[in-house]
C-alpha cells in the first residue's frame, strides 16, 4: 500500500523508468505552471494598477499645466491693461474742479480742470484703476482695457437720453447739465 501508482506499474511491466521520469517531468511542469499563473494574475493586477496611477498622475499633469496656463494669460493681460493705460493716460488734468466717482462702493473724489471735467461728464474720458491709483485714458482705450478686465475700468459713461416714461411725475424736472455732485 505504501507503494505510489507509478511504483505499482513499474513493477507489473507496464511502464518502464524513462516513461515514469517522463511523467513526473510533465507532473512538476504542471505544477510550476499552475503557480506561474497565480503570480501572473498578480503580475497583471500590478499592471493594471501601474496603469491606473499612471493615467491620473497624466490628469494631474494636466490640469498642473492648464493653471499654468491660465495663471500665464493672467499675467499677460495684466501686462496689457498696465501698458495700456500707462501709455495712453492723460497727465495734466490737475485742476480745482472736484470730480466725484463710485470705485467699489465707496466715492472717491479726483481734482480736475474745467476742460478734462466737461470730457468726463461727456463720455470722452474714462477713469482707469491702476494698482491704487487712478489715470484718466480716452473712452477707446477704456472700451479696449473693458474688453480685457472690466473691473479696471471705473467709469465710461456715454450720455444718452433715457426713455421718457408718460407715467413719471417728474417728467417736468429736468437735471441740469452742470450738476455736481
Amino acid at each position: 500500500m505504501g507503494n505510489s501508482l507509478l511504483d505499482q506499474l513499474k513493477k507489473s511491466g507496464l511502464v518502464d523508468k524513462s516513461k515514469a521520469q517522463k511523467s513526473k517531468h510533465s507532473q512538476y511542469k504542471n505544477q510550476k505552471q499552475k503557480t506561474k499563473k497565480g503570480a501572473a494574475a498578480q503580475l497583471d493586477e500590478a499592471k493594471l494598477l501601474a496603469k491606473k496611477a499612471h493615467t491620473e498622475k497624466v490628469e494631474r499633469d494636466r490640469l498642473l499645466n492648464q493653471q499654468q496656463k491660465e495663471e500665464a494669460e493672467r499675467t499677460a493681460i495684466g501686462a496689457q491693461i498696465k501698458q495700456l493705460i500707462e501709455t495712453n493716460s492723460i497727465k495734466e488734468y490737475d485742476g480745482d474742479i472736484a470730480y466725484n466717482f463710485t470705485d467699489a462702493n465707496l466715492v472717491k473724489r479726483l481734482y480736475v480742470s474745467e476742460k478734462i471735467h466737461g470730457h468726463l461728464t461727456a463720455g470722452s474720458l474714462a477713469i482707469a484703476k491702476l494698482g491704487e491709483g487712478y489715470e484718466l485714458v480716452p473712452a477707446p482705450v477704456a472700451n479696449k482695457i473693458r474688453q480685457r478686465d472690466e473691473q479696471c475700468i471705473i467709469m465710461n459713461e456715454h450720455r444718452t437720453e433715457p426713455a421718457l416714461d408718460e407715467d413719471d411725475p417728474y417728467a417736468d424736472y429736468q437735471i441740469p447739465d452742470d450738476l455736481m455732485w
